[in-house]
């Protein structure tokens, strides 16, 4: 009698409509719709990346209780909707957006200036309203990447210059997760479970990206705890695709199981290679380079440094 559990299907796309995204697993043993529902849910609301609005700096404004002559908002409200930006941040380190507008006038986020390395999603957002010809603000706003939610006492553990005021951020891309179990029929039992998720993102990340990069960080976390605790165990399909990804070399084993904070990558690559959820030399063989250069922030630069340092260790990217 075979008592092995059968594996479920891939994630379909139900409904996908802009922001939003419904997607189904089907064929789960009994109970793990949970299980992975619950799991893959927390991921997704805590470890994606995301950028947001850390610090803002207002000229004649040397905090946030105070208001601006000629400006209908107190400081208070325009740094709520500040925090309703939705921003595209194309770099690792920090940048800074500078607003500068006199006159009476609806102030919007397309009003900022441009920089290369931030898109603004939502240039509509209406930030203040000047009601006097001599009305002005100028102000720059810093922005950062970062995960899930950190209060500005986290983010800015040193003393801040006078004048500049700090924010709590919300890095998660996510607006909305949820997900739902019901039961279907595989064969002769009718106790299987159908995974449903329903995800609303800000629109910097696709529902199905989302979707994706979860369940990948999740895979990454497990595979890094079985080769710590049982190096002999063999692990099915996934060691034998990379020998095929590494045109028959002799692949060490262990070198697989290298963080890739251990290879000396530019922090650049390093950090665009862990966002994406590819945290050890395993997971990075496994992608071909079509593959690494749809992610964000890695170019052609970047992926001959990559294929150097595997070179050393006699393995390649999958072709």
């Amino acid at each position: 009698m075979d008592h092995s559990i059968v594996l479920p299907s891939q994630p379909r796309a139900i409904k996908e409509d802009g922001f939003s995204g419904v997607f189904e697993i089907d064929g789960l043993y009994r109970g793990y719709g949970q299980t992975l529902g619950n799991a893959i849910r927390r991921i997704i609301l805590s470890s994606l990346p995301g950028a947001a609005v850390t610090t803002v700096k207002i000229d004649g404004v040397s905090h946030e209780f105070t208001t601006i002559e000629g400006m209908r908002e107190d400081v208070v409200t325009m740094l709520l909707n500040l925090k309703n930006l939705r921003i595209k941040l194309h770099s690792e380190e920090a940048q800074i957006i500078e607003l500068d507008v006199k006159g009476e006038q609806k102030v919007t986020a397309a009003d900022f200036k441009q920089n290369g390395q931030v898109e603004i999603l939502n240039p509509d957002l209406v930030l203040a309203t000047l009601t006097t010809p001599k009305a002005k603000l100028k102000m720059e706003v810093t922005i950062q990447k970062g995960l899930g939610y950190m209060p500005k006492e986290s983010l800015h553990k040193d003393k801040v210059e006078i004048g500049i005021i700090p924010l709590d951020a919300i890095f998660s891309p996510i607006r909305r997760v949820n997900f739902e179990v019901e039961n279907m029929r595989v064969g002769d039992r009718t106790d299987f479970n159908r995974l449903r998720f329903f995800i609303e993102t800000d629109g910097t990340l696709a529902p199905r990206e989302v979707l994706e990069r979860s369940i990948r960080i999740m895979l990454d976390q497990l595979y890094a705890i079985l080769n710590i605790a049982s190096e002999d165990i063999h692990m099915p399909e996934m060691n034998e695709s990379l020998s095929q990804s590494s045109e028959s070399k002799e692949i060490d084993q262990e070198f697989l199981k290298t963080r890739l904070e251990s290879l000396n990558l530019s922090t650049r690559t390093e950090n665009a290679l862990i966002n994406a959820g590819i945290r050890t030399v395993g997971g990075l063989v496994r992608k071909n380079r079509a593959q690494l250069l749809e992610l964000e922030g890695l170019g052609e630069k970047a992926l001959d440094e990559i294929a150097v340092v595997l070179d050393e260790n006699n393995v390649t990217l999958k072709d």
